[in-house]
């Protein structure tokens, strides 16, 4: 598993006798779904929400549907949907939007800060199905589509005109499109097949829609890949004035199309320096061009309108997730449906969730303790490029950040990965965030690590 590398790294940078590698694991939410099991007793939702405060809570529902998978992709989704199965999807999905609405209670009524549809890809579904979608979530979860942010994942050829004014209509403030690059020959060896022509079509049809936020996914690293094709990308992105850019490594993951046929070599040392010099040419060219880095990752216009609460930051709790690849997280426990990465398994599990008629109970998950709460806190909001305020964390745990990780605080320090270490900030320098995939891995607790490793892929 990546993680055990990551440690046995990590160990011998630290004594001196290798440097660490920039790419090893991308820490997008905590506990990672590979060290999730099957909870003991399958607990009813009711007893897990008990208790957890209902008035700002986040909503995600997972559409597990692309048109074509990406050779890269190691998501939760499936090529397709034959025989109506988006119809039968979405009929599960609002059995369990019932059960869960039913299991938060009435005593504290549930009052959503924010929204959005991910995947696979959202708007795979037709408009009508779009319609039924935010039904269920306004309908069933009591989610005010139109008075919060509401953030779509889309691809450019399912970004047609009468899905986008669904989601326009219907309250969406974000598009994020998942462009990849726009140079054909990379898209090609990223297993991305996709015209240029298409992708700026689309991008045409999101600008007309007026949707507030347009986001455009670009991935650094693919084969072929140079200095001179990368700018090619970044400035055609940057000639739609996207309010925000996601600039992704390209990682080659077990099971998915590019790892079932890469040589292993081509996770070497070379091409993590290449990557490393793909992402400090797009973070310059974008600082330059008017957009501030709020993580490793993302890029936001300096006069992009505000989006309320960051949605991308997961360090808080309250997440309710809808579909059988998302998540749900509360104080103590997260949770969600199995998960895994071959096709055959994800038809596997869609075909079971699409069956279940009993909502009520959480099935596959972990329990968050203190100390796991703590690194939660910690690694997510030191992964921003805003850094953590400390007293945060202080008057939410009641100790202190550089007491609970002496070991992990020190080392960043002596790789100058740290800004700011004092009393009112903990912040990342523009090489800590360039390693932000290296620093994650360091928080994992012992035990998450070991769940980690002793995952079986499938």
């Amino acid at each position: 598993m990546t993680v055990t590398t990551t440690v046995t790294e990590s160990a011998a940078e630290g004594q001196g006798r290798t440097p660490i590698r920039p790419y090893q694991h991308y820490v997008y939410a905590y506990p990672h779904k590979t060290a999730y099991r099957e909870l003991p007793g399958t607990p009813l939702l009711a007893d897990l929400w008990a208790g957890e405060s209902r008035q700002a809570l986040s909503l995600y529902a997972h559409i597990p549907f692309c048109e074509v998978r990406c050779g890269f992709c190691n998501l939760f989704t499936r090529i397709g949907a034959p025989d109506g199965l988006t119809g039968r999807y979405l009929d599960a999905l609002e059995r369990q939007a019932l059960a869960v609405r039913e299991a938060l209670g009435d005593a504290e009524p549930p009052r959503f800060a924010n929204a959005a549809f991910g995947g696979g890809t959202p708007t795979y579904l037709e408009a009508a199905e779009l319609e039924r979608l935010c039904d269920i979530a306004e309908r069933h979860m009591g989610a005010d589509l139109r008075a919060i942010p509401l953030s779509v994942e889309a691809s450019p050829a399912t970004a047609t005109a009468d899905r986008l004014a669904v989601l326009a209509e219907r309250g969406a403030t974000r598009l994020s499109l998942g462009v990849q690059s726009f140079v054909a020959e990379e898209a090609r060896a990223a297993v991305r097949p996709q015209r240029r022509s298409d992708v700026e079509a689309a991008l045409s049809r999101i600008r007309d829609t007026a949707i507030p936020v347009l986001n455009i996914d670009l991935i650094y690293g693919i084969d072929g890949q140079t200095a001179a094709s990368w700018r090619v990308s970044l400035d055609a992105a940057l000639a739609w004035r996207p309010e925000e850019i996601y600039l992704y490594p390209l990682y080659v993951r077990p099971l998915t199309g590019l790892g079932r046929h890469a040589d292993p070599r081509i996770a070497d040392r070379d091409w993590d320096e290449a990557r490393l010099r793909r992402y400090r040419e797009g973070r310059d060219h974008l600082l330059a061009r008017g957009y501030e880095q709020v993580s490793m990752r993302m890029f936001r216009r300096v006069d992009a309108p505000p989006q309320g609460p960051d949605d991308h930051a997961c360090q808080t709790d309250g997440m309710i997730g809808l579909g059988c690849g998302a998540r749900s997280y509360t104080s103590t426990v997260h949770y969600s449906f199995d998960y895994a990465v071959n096709m055959g398994q994800i038809r596997s599990i869609i075909d079971d969730y699409t069956a279940t008629e009993d909502f009520g109970r959480a099935v596959h998950g972990r329990v968050v303790d203190e100390d796991e709460a703590r690194r939660r806190h910690l690694l997510q909001s030191l992964l921003q490029a805003r850094g953590m305020p400390v007293a945060e964390y202080r008057r939410r745990f009641g100790s202190d950040p550089y007491a609970d990780f002496p070991v992990e605080l020190d080392l960043l320090a002596a790789r100058g990965w740290l800004a700011e270490a004092g009393d009112e900030s903990l912040r990342l320098s523009a090489e800590g965030l360039a390693h932000s995939d290296a620093i994650g891995p360091g928080f994992f607790s012992p035990a998450v690590r070991a769940a980690m490793a002793e995952y079986e892929l499938k």
